[in-house]
């Protein structure tokens, strides 16, 4: 029979806050990384773009140790956040780290992606009728690549839903302050008796997975139509 716990419940609201957060905190950045592989010819291009996809062929549990390493207390971040009193160890904010780490390169990938598939001839005839960078970006740039960055940002909530590896070694699996929807279901896997929660929540999983999918093609075919018409 379908039934969810108090703890359940917690663990489904701390998945979808850490996703939200961690793919809004990651779209500016996002954002400017793939207009930089996009648009620039800069030295070191390959390399950047090695840096930023490094996350999808490592290890998460590998992420998540170079994470501790670098938010810990003698961690060169740990050590900058402690004096003002942050920390981020075994708190919501490092799976909002390590959701936001891992899920980083698919946001990226999406919108370089929409970004290179523009007709470079628009920003020209923009520059050349006076427009700015920044006029350039809000006019073309970003109407002109938003299916892609909706649908990295998608991507990436859908990465960040599922995260494990990196999350359990930063953020710990502390029912009711980090124990997102992974990390309960590898609790109940791993309790005697637990394989009927941890299939309930594993159905949670796709459902909401699934229906982010269908949310974002639906937003899609909705701009799609405003525009034609």
């Amino acid at each position: 029979m379908f039934s969810l716990t108090f703890d359940d419940i917690t663990a489904i609201k701390l998945s979808l806050q850490v996703a939200t957060s961690a793919t809004l905190l990651a779209l500016p950045l996002g954002y400017g990384a793939a207009y930089v592989l996009a648009f620039s010819n800069m030295r070191g291009k390959a390399l950047l773009e090695g840096l930023i996809n490094l996350p999808l062929v490592l290890p998460p549990v590998v992420i998540g140790y170079l994470l501790l390493l670098s938010f810990g207390k003698n961690g060169w971040l740990g050590a900058i956040l402690g004096r003002i009193g942050i920390n981020v160890i075994f708190t919501l904010k490092g799976a909002v780290i390590a959701s936001a780490v891992v899920g980083f390169p698919l946001l990226v990938r999406s919108i370089r992606i929409g970004m290179e598939s523009i007709d470079r001839h628009y920003m020209t005839a923009s520059r050349t009728l006076g427009a700015g960078w920044w006029d350039t970006l809000f006019s073309i740039t970003i109407p002109l690549s938003y299916k892609a960055t909706l649908a990295g940002m998608t991507l990436m909530f859908a990465r960040s839903l599922g995260e494990f590896g990196a999350t359990i070694i930063l953020a710990g699996n502390i029912p009711g302050v980090t124990q997102t929807i992974p990390l309960a279901i590898y609790q109940y896997t791993s309790t005697p008796g637990g394989d009927a929660m941890a299939l309930n929540l594993c159905m949670v999983s796709i459902g909401l997975s699934f229906t982010v999918l269908l949310i974002s093609e639906a937003a899609n075919r909705a701009m799609g139509v405003s525009r034609a018409s």
